[in-house]
């Protein structure tokens, strides 16, 4: 496979995950969060599950108890995340949750330095400061008009990004990023589907009403996109990678404005940039460095 090839399954898996929040916003007009949420990685399991048996033939590392305590962090850390996301969608727009929940980009180093105390790149301190600048300006510029969802949003990314620090470290522990996968999802489906057992209503109705969207987020979303992924980063560098897979919320807000008519302010364009632009610098900047240190 050549690199541009493997740039294009990347961008193919943004704009999957783009669409994904469109389906997740849309879904809510039929089914309650914690319901789609149980429903959504019940379906990305079943998705994820015949790789992961392909995938177990060719496994050098057993499973030991370590592993295991790290795969039931990494599924809580992703039910804290899809769940913050998915309520805050409630109550803010799917242009606003797509480029607040890519703050995760600038959070993982932050994480980085405080639990596994590895210190940050310069990049990081002006990336988190565009970044808020970037929340603040997609407001509108007035802090009143930030919403309930949006706040949770920025949790959310929060969480995200203590899935992916932890992910990170147990896939070179394990080298199984499907076993690590399924768990997770399945971890989440059960717990998600605990909490609407008690606090949600439900009906058959509901279930099928949303039946497009559960199918979409469950198979194309946390599916297809995430083996997308696999394949194309093996091909391409980490800085191009970084670039294609940021687009995610490049496609969520043109999605939105095509779909769903979302408008938002003039000055939230800004806002939109300065965040994009944070997700990248966070990530390619180091990557250009590290470069020019081994030319040296």
């Amino acid at each position: 496979m050549t690199r541009v090839q493997a740039n294009l399954l990347l961008l193919l898996a943004a704009a999957i995950w783009g669409g994904g929040f469109v389906a997740q916003s849309t879904a809510m007009k039929e089914l309650s969060p914690f319901w789609f949420i149980g429903l959504r990685f019940a379906v990305a399991t079943a998705a994820v599950l015949p790789f992961v048996l392909l995938e177990r033939r060719k496994a050098a590392v057993k499973t030991s108890r370590r592993h295991l305590g790290l795969y039931l962090a990494i599924g809580l850390a992703l039910f804290g995340g899809a769940a913050t996301q998915q309520v805050g969608l409630q109550t803010t727009s799917v242009t606003n949750s797509s480029f607040i929940t890519g703050l995760y980009v600038v959070f993982v180093p932050v994480i980085a330095v405080l639990f596994l105390r590895r210190p940050p790149h310069w990049i990081i301190w002006p990336g988190a400061v565009m970044a808020i600048a970037g929340i603040y300006l997609l407001s509108g510029g007035h802090l009143s008009a930030l919403t309930v969802g949006d706040g949770l949003t920025v949790i959310c990314a929060g969480f995200w990004a203590i899935q992916i620090t932890l992910a990170g470290t147990t896939v070179k522990e394990t080298g199984r990023p499907l076993a690590l996968s399924a768990t997770q999802f399945a971890i989440t489906s059960l717990l998600a589907l605990i909490v609407a057992a008690i606090f949600e209503p439900v009906s058959l109705d509901a279930i099928m009403g949303a039946a497009p969207e559960i199918l979409y987020v469950g198979v194309f979303s946390s599916g297809v996109a995430f083996v997308l992924q696999i394949i194309g980063q093996r091909y391409t560098t980490p800085s191009q990678a970084a670039i294609f897979l940021s687009s995610e919320a490049l496609f969520g807000s043109s999605l939105a404005a095509l779909i769903l008519g979302e408008t938002i302010p003039p000055v939230g364009y800004i806002g939109c940039a300065l965040m994009f632009s944070a997700m990248l610098v966070v990530e390619v900047v180091p990557e250009l460095s590290r470069r020019r240190a081994q030319a040296v």
